[in-house]
């Protein structure tokens, strides 16, 4: 019975090639058997894949459902004959997929220092202006001296280890054999030379372990828990990209105010005449004292809104400051104060 090489892999027969290569890419990491998955459904994919992934190969199997004997898998009794399972399978253009299998993925190719993470926390204030911080950190850093070269002076020859290509070629023994595959040259970083003579100051590494102040700002309106990347201020490695900095921010509560979103809340307690008759009275804020007027007959827990007076927003503006009245009642009153406060009920306040 011919295999139909478009059904497994889950794509229409004018599938594109960019196509067909995700849908391999899906499938692989699912049944490859060294993750765990099925030997067989494995072996099927990557055969229906080698054929049509082929332009000659996938006219051939267009046109006649199958592919010739000697021309690659599908055509005679064992289809992955040719393909080295069980020897050595050098992976060629498969290799950039392969390679997540074996190699951690593409990414692995391209060296890069760890990341650094910390946390700090900062006051409510802080977080309402914006501020700077320094941390002293102990870590790996570009050599001053040589700036990352690891040489003294210019001079070069080639690189020992990768005869100047830049890259250097290793076989890995998995599942199936032996496969090949390539990844930049450590020695030189991918350029294919290095010094003659080495940098005195780190050895030749291009790095040195060393204490660094590293200053950074925190920007207005950050929010508790956000986190703030400084792009290659990370471990740094020879001849390789420096991972990166993060800082996690707390901020701590304010003992007055209370962030909502971006709107500030606050208790303000005014005394039964003033809510009855209305006031302008001053409001302190993390700006200074501002006059807010209290209209006449406001109710308890009554809300005012102050607008543009709240926390800073990432765009720019600003959100409401939210004061809630509290109508402080006395709990004792003068003989001449009830009399006062009878003539009100008589008239129906």
């Amino acid at each position: 019975m011919t295999k139909d090489y478009y059904e497994i892999l889950g794509i229409s027969r004018g599938a594109s090639k960019e196509e067909i290569k995700k849908a391999f890419r899906e499938l692989a990491h699912k049944y490859h058997p060294d993750k765990g998955g099925d030997v067989a459904r494995f072996k099927e994919i990557n055969e229906a894949y080698q054929v049509l992934s082929d332009d000659k190969k996938r006219s051939e199997y267009d046109t006649y459902g199958r592919v010739s004997e000697g021309a690659g898998p599908g055509g005679g009794a064992n289809p992955f004959e040719g393909f080295g399972f069980g020897g050595d399978f050098d992976l060629g253009g498969l290799n950039d997929i392969f390679s997540e299998f074996f190699n951690g993925g593409a990414r692995s190719r391209s060296r890069r220092g760890h990341d650094i993470s910390i946390e700090i926390q900062i006051p409510f204030e802080g977080a309402f202006f914006g501020t700077e911080r320094k941390v002293l950190l102990v870590k790996s850093s570009v050599c001053g001296t040589c700036s990352g070269s690891g040489g003294q002076g210019k001079e070069t020859k080639t690189c020992p280890r990768c005869g100047g290509k830049g890259q250097v070629r290793e076989s890995r023994r998995a599942f199936f054999g032996n496969f090949s595959s390539t990844h930049i040259c450590e020695e030189c970083g991918g350029v294919g030379k290095v010094p003659v003579n080495k940098c005195a100051t780190c050895k030749g590494s291009g790095v040195i372990r060393r204490q660094e102040e590293i200053a950074f700002s925190v920007p207005a309106g950050i929010e508790n828990g956000e986190i703030i990347r400084m792009q290659g201020m990370g471990e740094a490695i020879p001849h390789g990209q420096s991972g990166d900095f993060y800082i996690k921010v707390g901020v701590l509560p304010h003992s007055f105010f209370k962030k909502v979103g971006n709107n500030l809340v606050m208790d303000l307690n005014i005394k039964l005449s003033d809510a009855l008759l209305g006031k302008e009275m001053p409001v302190k804020t993390l700006e200074g004292n501002i006059d807010v007027k209290i209209p006449a007959g406001v109710s308890q827990n009554e809300v005012i809104n102050v607008h543009g007076k709240g926390f800073p927003t990432k765009r720019g503006g600003r959100g409401d400051l939210l004061i809630k009245l509290n109508i402080n009642l006395p709990k004792k009153l003068s003989k001449e104060a009830k009399n006062l406060i009878e003539k009100l009920r008589e008239e129906g306040i």
